[in-house]
């Protein structure tokens, strides 16, 4: 059995990778064959990350590439639709999904209904404010990344399972032995350069003045590049193979967010990486985050600029509490946030919609 994976971007896009990809084995265990048909390659996030305008020549084609490859009536069993068809056209073009005539499973990781619904201009609001309607309300089955945007999916389709985004625990692993990392210690943050200049850039002056109160530092991951270099801020250039490495060289893994509608539909990945490689956090009390940390037990939740300094002066100075709190937040991820728990239920839930179709 073939699945035609028709996510939003390439494999160089942490949704891809985390949301799509790693299944693969578990879903050769279960007869099935994954056929990428990404809509904006890695090109396109390479040029975008880098600080470069959108090539608008550039999408045009990668949208008429996936136009005719659902005209063609594909060869699939299975088509599993990453967010949406098309970005910014409308619904009547999403409805194109089911020309093949395949089941489809939905799946989505934020709250891109709000792109349209809640968009600042009102002629986008009312002819796309309702355009995922159409998809979500056709579909066998859609898995949504947190509660928020299930409640958003289950009205529209009656099978929407909630599949947290998970990491395989094989690859994110603490440091050896639990020890602390040499040098001062390091509060860490993973990201793109567009959650960068969102969460991170207006705390910069607090996080900055705790970790030098304690004699400490910033680390951070993905960060716009044109970031001005501090004393006290690492920057270091992401990429895939570099992740665990980082994470494992840092003390406490932040995820700061603004209690907006869009940031309820995130599903806290950073989380749950930092978690996995054993480290406490501090984060916004914000969507699913507020699930994910226990407060006072794998981590600390924190609104306000003292809450934060606060959380981050305890940590820093306190190595066993840290070291408490990280193996709390790896015990969570084993249990509840892992691709060797999600693995066989995804593959599961997907060998179940191909063989209803046959039946």
């Amino acid at each position: 059995m073939k699945i035609g994976l028709l996510t939003k971007y390439g494999d160089m896009a942490a949704s891809t990778r985390q949301r799509f990809q790693q299944y693969r084995p578990f879903l050769q265990e279960s007869g099935f064959e994954l056929a990428p048909r990404p809509l904006l390659d890695d090109a396109y996030l390479q040029k975008l990350y880098a600080g470069g305008r959108r090539d608008r020549g550039h999408v045009a084609a990668r949208y008429l590439d996936r136009l005719r490859w659902l005209l063609s009536k594909p060869d699939v069993d299975v088509i599993w639709l990453h967010c949406e068809l098309f970005a910014f056209l409308p619904g009547l073009v999403e409805g194109l999904v089911r020309w093949p005539n395949k089941p489809i499973v939905f799946d989505y990781d934020d709250a891109i209904f709000h792109n349209y619904d809640l968009h600042p201009n009102k002629l986008i609001r009312g002819l796309l404010g309702r355009k995922l309607h159409r998809t979500i309300g056709t579909v066998e089955l859609a898995l949504c990344g947190n509660a928020y945007l299930a409640a958003y999916a289950r009205p529209l389709c009656p099978r929407t399972e909630i599949v947290p985004t998970v990491v395989d625990t094989t690859a994110y692993l603490p440091r050896q032995d639990g020890q602390s990392a040499d040098g001062p210690v390091r509060i860490g943050w993973i990201g793109t350069p567009s959650t960068w200049n969102e969460y991170m850039v207006g705390l910069l002056p607090t996080l900055t003045q705790a970790a030098a109160l304690a004699g400490g530092k910033l680390a951070a991951m993905g960060a716009d590049p044109k970031t001005e270099a501090q004393p006290l801020l690492d920057l270091v250039e992401w990429s895939e193979a570099a992740e665990v490495p980082f994470l494992q060289a840092v003390d406490i893994g932040i995820m700061p967010l603004s209690d907006t509608p869009w940031a309820r539909g995130k599903c806290g990945y950073k989380l749950i990486q930092y978690m996995a490689c054993g480290l406490p956090v501090v984060a916004s009390p914000v969507g699913v985050n507020a699930e994910i940390v226990e407060h006072g037990v794998n981590g600390f939740l924190a609104t306000t600029k003292a809450e934060w300094s606060e959380a981050l002066a305890t940590l820093l100075r306190d190595p066993a509490l840290r070291q408490r709190m990280g193996a709390a937040g790896r015990r969570k991820v084993e249990e509840h946030y892992s691709l060797q728990v999600w693995g066989p239920r995804v593959a599961a839930l997907l060998l179940d919609v191909a063989e209803k179709s046959r039946a």
